[in-house]
């Protein structure tokens, strides 16, 4: 197996288990803070998806699937544009809302754009450096185990207050 076969098996694990959270997820219940200001559902997917976006994208040199493919438009949230949720205060998690579809195609939209970018990539690729702004500079190596690290973090934060949260009948 070659390296970025690993590595289209990995973001492919995020996406299943973005799927799976998102099934059945009711909106109010995205909504739900655990403990009243833990991070919510939907601002976490919503969170590893800008998270996996931008990092993939400036490694790649490929337009954010949130601009270019009009996500930002259609999540019309009140943040900056090129918010991806670092640092966010209790009062910007409550504003990002959004229904489970939007969330999983948003997510499904910047899955294919990382697994096309993986596609391409050899084993020599992935010494290059992506971020010099580190001491040492990021390789694109680096870069995406950390984006795998994070976006199956929230993943799984999110799995755990689904899980708080079960569905109700309707």
């Amino acid at each position: 197996m070659k390296s970025n076969e690993f590595l289209l098996d990995a973001f492919a694990r995020i996406r299943e288990a973005v799927a799976d959270t998102l099934d059945g997820a009711r909106e109010e219940a995205l909504l739900r803070r655990p403990s009243g200001n833990g991070n919510s559902i939907a601002w976490l997917i919503w969170h590893l998806s800008r998270v996996e976006d931008a990092q993939l994208a400036s490694a790649a040199g490929l337009k954010q699937v949130w601009t270019s493919q009009g996500f930002a438009v259609r999540f019309n949230l009140p943040l900056p544009e090129r918010d991806t949720g670092y640092g966010h205060s209790s009062d910007k998690v409550d504003k990002v809302k959004a229904t489970p579809e939007l969330l999983l195609e948003y997510y499904d939209a910047v899955h294919r754009q990382t697994a096309e970018f993986l596609a391409t990539l050899g084993d020599e690729d992935f010494d290059r450096i992506v971020d010099t702004r580190w001491d040492p500079p990021v390789t694109l190596g680096v870069r995406l185990v950390s984006t795998i690290a994070d976006c199956l973090q929230h993943v799984g934060q999110a799995a755990y207050a689904k899980g708080l949260n079960p569905a109700r009948p309707a």
